[in-house]
């Protein structure tokens, strides 16, 4: 089997492929033969020492994967040879091959291809997490979603439309607002040259009812201005940066920040997390959600992918290709 390798922390273009032996296989786990890897923002930053959680090198980057069982262990019995399943490693998840405990493997709705399948957990999840647990939403109100051709933005666009919200998206190039505009935003806001918050203001009749923000920056600072009475900013992440949001337009007209981290939420709650993914899976399955084809790349070129999702150079999502 092959694996990208970070044998240290530096940059994406030092990462390289290894041939490894198959690694053994316990009762309870099966083996994939991998045919496609969710590629993702912070894994970048893993490579290069600069996440929050270090992980210790050597190591393979990658949390999703998907493929299909080529062996099952002598305890398994919910999982059978031939079955395409999807799994969240945590880490080491760029390989051609992995041995992954049974249950967490998920079946997958036969309306998902390997690329959308590989790459729609950690967005939709992080999406539906925020926006019908960390706040709740009716049918109507105004969302502002910035980066909204990225991977983490275009999922919010298409879980607001489904939420029944007015989505505005805001991204710099024709086919990220594209994008967006195929997944029902109402309405367009090029980030290159416009003025986001004076043009969701306006949208939104002096202000939004929310902020979805995956950016952060001078950006996310200005756009917590764009709320109006009550409004909500959601943090997402800081692609561009760490925001400095001012308390005084916090205060201003009651408005709330609201923090969003899925990913540490769902391991201290793995039984509420499980109802997520199963709601999420439910609506893609009855066509309400609909995960964008991701950009793919071999596995060789795990660096320039990063680099490229890194530098904003791709729309939508991306995926490598064992």
């Amino acid at each position: 089997m092959r694996a990208v390798v970070c044998r240290e922390w530096g940059p994406v273009d030092q990462l390289v492929v290894e041939e490894r032996p198959p690694a053994p296989l316990e009762p309870f786990d099966v083996r994939v033969a991998v045919s496609a890897c969710g590629v993702n923002y912070v894994e970048g930053l893993m490579v290069q020492g600069l996440y929050q959680v270090k992980i210790p090198a050597p190591f393979t980057p990658g949390m999703e994967l998907v493929g299909h069982i080529v062996e099952v262990g002598g305890g398994v019995t919910d999982r059978h040879v031939g079955q395409r399943v999807f799994a969240n490693v945590g880490i080491g998840g760029y390989v051609s091959e992995a041995v992954v405990r049974a249950d967490r493997c998920l079946a997958l709705p036969e309306s998902l291809t390997d690329g959308q399948a590989a790459t729609f957990m950690q967005s939709y999840l992080t999406g539906w997490f925020a926006l019908t647990r960390r706040v709740q939403t009716s049918p109507g109100q105004r969302m502002l979603v910035l980066g909204a051709g990225g991977g983490v933005g275009l999922a919010a666009v298409d879980i607001g439309v489904a939420l029944g919200l007015d989505v505005y998206a805001a991204a710099s190039t024709d086919d990220k607002r594209a994008l967006a505009a195929e997944r029902g935003a109402s309405a367009l806001i090029d980030s290159s040259t416009e003025d986001v918050k004076a043009r969701a203001r306006e949208l939104g009749d002096g202000g939004v009812d929310l902020v979805y923000d995956p950016v952060g920056g001078e950006l996310g600072e200005r756009c917590l201005r764009a709320l109006g009475d009550e409004g909500t900013y959601l943090v997402i992440g800081f692609v561009a940066g760490i925001p400095q949001l001012p308390a005084n337009q916090i205060l201003l007209r009651n408005r709330r920040v609201v923090g969003v981290e899925w990913g540490g939420w769902a391991g201290r709650h793995p039984r509420e997390n499980d109802a997520l993914v199963a709601e999420v899976l439910a609506l893609i399955g009855d066509g309400r959600l609909h995960p964008v084809e991701p950009t793919t790349y071999p596995l060789e070129e795990a660096g320039r992918a990063l680099a490229d999702l890194a530098e904003r150079r791709v729309a939508g999502k991306v995926a490598l290709i064992p």
